[in-house]
């Protein structure tokens, strides 16, 4: 804490002084108009310029202050820094809008720009602003008390949360393309990539963990008693969470629950969007919700999945035909309707069956088979109109 505060007043020291509040005034006050000029309307010979980015105006405003500072015999290394730091600042976003928005899809780029690169610019920011006030090697030593047998310093734990941060953030980009290179190589199923890429986080970001206990210093004897005291004390309370995170890493490695699947749940088809470690989301196709499932319902209960092996589905249409019109005549005209259906597949053919008798009503199931499974709601929505209008145009009964 001594050591703290004496950085600290070094801080306050510099920036007291009349060159350094010179520089920050005149920068300050250039960035402030340029905010108050871009709310205004432009003129219309001025409007061009205002479609320029704001880093462009600021750099050259930072430069004439810059050779106006030095024209006066006065101190403008503090507004080369600031002018240094607003050229990142627009290459950044120069990369941000030319580069990562064409080559990354669009949840990627906003993952990358909003967690990971504007983060990682402001920090480098503050650590350059730190090392221009004092001295950055000073403040990175200073001790922070002993942790688990370790002695553990600022710089050490900043390194370390810093690192955990971008592997947490940035994984899933190196992730998933190590999983397509795998993929495209051993011409895996789209599953088993997800599946993989999920696998791939958890174990990368597992080492990160054991990099950052050997950074920090970590007793691994203190640790572990430290552990197993916890896990008596906290195990009756947390043992759900614990079930699911086993029960998401078994469900990986067996596949039988993997990203892409389509499957049964509650009486609703619905499409795995992720696995987590605590919980899986599912996409439900009939009203556009996303479904957070503990991973032990998988594991302890059965499941039906309509792309274990393949994606055809095999559906069924129930549909009651008055009893006068014959039977042989309904059997053969049913999968006809059916097979003119541009998703309907021609293998199996679609067929019909007499299923129910009644003395008013005879009862048909038409059955056919589709590539994707979530659109079967659709498909047999098309079809009954389908079937109505047909039976209208042969002067029939229509179907109830």
């Amino acid at each position: 804490m001594p050591l703290f505060l004496s950085e600290l007043q070094g801080w306050l020291a510099f920036l007291q002084r009349s060159p350094v509040l010179l520089q920050l005034l005149l920068v300050g006050g250039l960035l402030l108009a340029l905010l108050r000029l871009r709310r205004t309307r432009p003129r219309p010979r001025w409007r061009r310029l205002w479609t320029l980015p704001l880093v462009v105006p600021l750099l050259v405003g930072e430069g004439l202050i810059g050779l106006g500072l030095v024209g006066l015999g006065q101190r403008a290394g503090l507004v080369l820094l600031l002018g240094q730091l607003s050229l990142a600042w627009g290459l950044l976003r120069l990369v941000e809008s030319q580069l990562l928005a064409r080559w990354l899809p669009r949840q990627w780029h906003e993952l990358g720009i909003s967690r990971l690169l504007r983060p990682l610019y402001l920090i480098a920011v503050l650590t350059i602003l730190l090392d221009a006030l004092g001295s950055l090697q000073d403040l990175a030593a200073m001790p922070l008390g002993v942790w688990f047998g370790g002695a553990i310093s600022l710089g050490n734990l900043a390194t370390v949360l810093v690192v955990l941060y971008v592997l947490l953030v940035g994984l899933p980009l190196p992730a998933a393309a190590l999983s397509l290179l795998v993929q495209r190589s051993l011409n895996m199923s789209e599953g088993s990539r997800r599946a993989l890429d999920q696998i791939l986080r958890y174990l990368i970001f597992s080492l990160g963990v054991v990099w950052a206990m050997g950074r920090l210093g970590f007793n691994q004897t203190g640790v572990l008693a430290i552990a197993g005291g916890l896990s008596v004390g906290l195990g009756f309370g947390i043992k759900e969470v614990f079930s699911n995170i086993i029960s998401g890493l078994w469900l990986l490695i067996e596949g039988s629950v993997r990203p892409g699947e389509v499957l049964m749940h509650d009486g609703q088809v619905c499409e795995v969007r992720r696995l987590g470690p605590r919980a899986t989301v599912l996409w439900r196709s009939s009203d556009n919700a996303e479904l957070v499932v503990p991973n032990q319902t998988f594991f302890v209960t059965s499941t039906t999945t309509y792309t274990g092996t393949d994606r055809m589905r095999r559906c069924s249409l129930p549909i009651g035909v008055t009893s006068s019109q014959s039977p042989d005549a309904i059997l053969a005209l049913l999968p006809t309707i059916a097979s003119s259906h541009a998703d309907v597949l021609a293998v199996p053919a679609p067929g019909a069956r007499l299923v129910e008798l009644g003395k008013d009503r005879y009862g048909y199931s038409l059955e056919f088979s589709i590539n994707d499974p979530l659109h079967a709601d659709v498909v047999s929505a098309d079809l009954r109109l389908a079937v109505c209008r047909r039976f209208q145009e042969l002067g029939m009964d229509p179907p109830n």
